[in-house]
């Protein structure tokens, strides 16, 4: 009798198992092909439209949070949007709409905010870049992201270049330039206020408590950011960076040009970070024993080594070297867990982290005039 009730038991186990497991995998694959329920921390940054307009079906917008009510009435009426997306309070909408992920478009100080209200509840965080401008908000987001097991990425323009990856490969992959000795970043445009952003993305930008600096925060980020994965998270040994305020009447607050030097055991990297540019740009340099990959701009390169006939042109694609160039649906990917994130990559909080700081040093630098160690 005994005997009889343990293969019972056995056969009810196996049976339960059978009936659970062909649920439990379909719920999965459902989930994983359903649009990704993504939430709005504010609405100042000028990029915003873009999630705002967006139309693919992989993302499905379910609330916005902007406690500015007239910016918020503006972009209703601009992109189309039911009012009854919109809260004034970050807390209720979480609680309300309950997003798989959030993406924050306000200041770069209110990233912590938003990781702060976000992370226990374990919705995934995508912030504009850089991931924070100082060390304490950086390391207080890392604990909040590690300790809820949530992403935390950091989204740059130039992670959506061809021509970024394919210089991390020509690099990495086929040595075609040897050992790295120098590379040289020029980040930046002719200034927010002379490419017209709106009012309230100038405010941002121009306010140090907001923003961190001009210049120095706003592009010097991206050489930070390429130059950490180029160096496959490599500790830098000193920073030191001069600001200057060539638009004062308009920046009175902040630089509106930055030099940033960041000195490895074997290697140097100076970033260009301006808002004095004649046009937009973002492009670099990468020189190494043997050889040079100047990325003009997003698909545009010039290469040359010892073993080529002088300079050779490259124009690369997203058909060539498969890139991203959509931060949301490389989002929604990486929730649904279709990729995982690069370690080190330029999307990884692992990179941004060192790339806060090197900004961070580089503020200080600009401060006190004096060269900052890195490990101090």
């Amino acid at each position: 009798m005994k005997l009889c009730k343990i293969i019972f038991r056995i056969f009810t186990i196996f049976l339960s198992l059978h009936l659970v497991l062909p649920v439990t995998n379909a719920q999965t694959e459902a989930a994983s092909s359903a649009p990704l329920r993504l939430a709005i921390a504010g609405i100042s940054h000028g990029h915003v439209g873009w999630i705002l307009g967006r139309k693919k079906p992989d993302v499905t917008l379910v609330g916005i949070y902007e406690p500015n009510k007239e910016l918020a009435e503006r972009n209703a009426k601009e992109h189309h949007l039911d009012p009854t997306l919109f809260y004034t309070d970050l807390t209720k909408m979480l609680e309300a709409v309950k997003p798989e992920a959030v993406s924050a478009f306000g200041s770069i100080k209110n990233h912590l905010a938003a990781v702060e209200a976000c992370a226990p509840r374990g919705i995934h965080v995508m912030v504009e870049k850089p991931l924070t401008f100082n060390n304490q908000d950086a390391k207080r987001m890392q604990e909040l992201a590690n300790k809820n097991h949530i992403y935390l990425l950091t989204n740059y323009e130039t992670s959506w270049y061809p021509s970024t990856e394919k210089t991390f490969q020509l690099v990495t992959d086929s040595n075609y330039v040897g050992p790295i000795r120098k590379v040289v970043f020029h980040h930046g445009h002719e200034g927010p206020k002379k490419i017209g952003v709106q009012p309230e993305f100038f405010n941002i930008l121009t306010d140090p408590a907001q923003n961190g600096g001009g210049a120095i925060v706003d592009f010097g980020c991206y050489g930070a950011n390429i130059m950490t994965y180029l160096m496959k998270d490599q500790e830098p040994i000193s920073v030191t960076a001069i600001t200057s305020h060539f638009q004062p009447a308009i920046y009175p607050r902040v630089d509106d040009e930055a030099t940033i030097v960041v000195t490895y055991p074997n290697a140097q990297c100076i970033i260009q970070a301006s808002w004095n540019w004649p046009f937009a740009r973002k492009d670099m340099e990468v020189y190494g024993e043997t050889g040079y990959i100047i990325a003009t701009n997003n698909n545009n390169m010039r290469l040359r080594n010892t073993q080529t006939k002088g300079e050779q042109t490259l124009r690369v694609t997203t058909k060539e070297v498969p890139v991203y160039t959509d931060p949301f649906s490389y989002m929604a990917d990486v929730v649904r867990g279709k990729i995982k994130v690069q370690q080190n990559g330029l999307y990884s909080l692992e990179n941004n982290i060192k790339a806060v700081k090197i900004l961070d040093a580089a503020r200080e630098s600009a401060k006190t005039g004096k060269t900052v160690l890195f490990n101090k």
